[in-house]
């Protein structure tokens, strides 16, 4: 849709000509709309998205789970049979503490969600940013206008995006290792989500409330706040985090999952994090193993059933 603004910059030494447009259309992703779906505003959507995205995606996977079709099994990480006699929690137990925890955690989001009324002036932001670079590209300061347009809705987003997801990745590292390393932390609060021996979807959220507070909920506000995420990146951020979540907790290996070529931190990854002999290693989640490969907290399958057999021959 073409823009409303058609700015030209004013021509000084080293800018660009007064006949150069700055703004000439929106890109293809974003919506001039004051909101994507009224009557909500995008601050308050950004909380409410990740819920039908939760349930949606997971319960795809719980029909998977409840299907013998050889396509499928033959991509299971482990028998159907294991998630009823390992898991020391029930279906519906799980089910009613995950409603519980997005009550609450979705009634701390719309109470910390700040409303955004003021109308952006993407040309001026725009603006500023060819002029900055019309003095250094000299001779090439034709360029500025169209670099400008191309880091103010390309590049600069998907920067924002990719600091949100590393330091969601920190957040949650460090303080769900100290779960594991502190012995009172894991008897009290980590060990509920360790109840499920054998992860599936809809279990991804089956944490004590306190936790769930301090790593997902404290951890979505400050990846947001660190990455100045406006309201419309902040809900995509949080619809792909779900989803990264509920899709390493899914129990599946398919080939052509986008989840599990993004990052090293797949399901099966998460599985073995899971398991009695992989429980202090793969902590990382949910995007990406940088802080296990740099922390040597990382195991593969390879290295895990290797280690398990030297432990059976001794």
């Amino acid at each position: 849709m073409s823009s409303s603004y058609n700015y030209n910059l004013t021509g000084t030494p080293h800018t660009i000509p007064p006949d150069r447009l700055i703004y000439h259309a929106y890109p293809v992703y974003y919506s001039p709309a004051p909101s994507l779906f009224p009557p909500l505003s995008d601050s308050v959507l950004a909380v409410l998205a990740p819920l039908p995205a939760y349930w949606l995606m997971s319960g795809f996977f719980h029909l998977l789970d409840c299907t013998n079709w050889a396509w499928v099994v033959r991509y299971r990480i482990n028998p159907s049979s294991e998630v009823a006699t390992r898991n020391r929690a029930t279906r519906l137990e799980v089910l009613r503490a995950v409603l519980s925890q997005q009550a609450v955690q979705t009634a701390l989001g719309v109470w910390w969600v700040t409303e955004h009324t003021q109308k952006v002036d993407h040309a001026g932001a725009m603006r500023g940013i060819a002029q900055t670079l019309a003095s250094p590209l000299g001779a090439f300061e034709d360029a500025a206008a169209p670099l400008a347009y191309f880091l103010y809705w390309w590049f600069i987003p998907t920067v924002q995006l990719f600091v949100a997801m590393i330091v969601l990745d920190s957040w949650q590292y460090f303080l769900h290792r100290a779960m594991h390393l502190n012995e009172f932390l894991y008897k009290e609060l980590h060990s509920i989500h360790h109840r499920l021996y054998v992860p599936y979807a809809y279990g991804t959220l089956y944490n004590h409330p306190i936790e769930g507070f301090i790593l997902d909920s404290m951890g979505a506000m400050i990846s947001e706040s660190s990455a100045q995420l406006s309201p419309r990146q902040a809900m995509l951020f949080f619809l792909l985090t779900t989803c990264k979540a509920v899709d390493d907790h899914c129990g599946y290996r398919f080939p052509l999952d986008p989840f599990q070529h993004f990052s090293g931190a797949t399901a099966e990854y998460h599985d073995i994090h899971h398991s009695p002999s992989g429980i202090k290693f793969n902590f990382a989640q949910p995007w990406f193993v940088h802080w296990d490969v740099i922390l040597g907290t990382r195991i593969t399958k390879q290295a895990l059933e290797a280690r398990r057999a030297k432990i059976k021959s001794l």
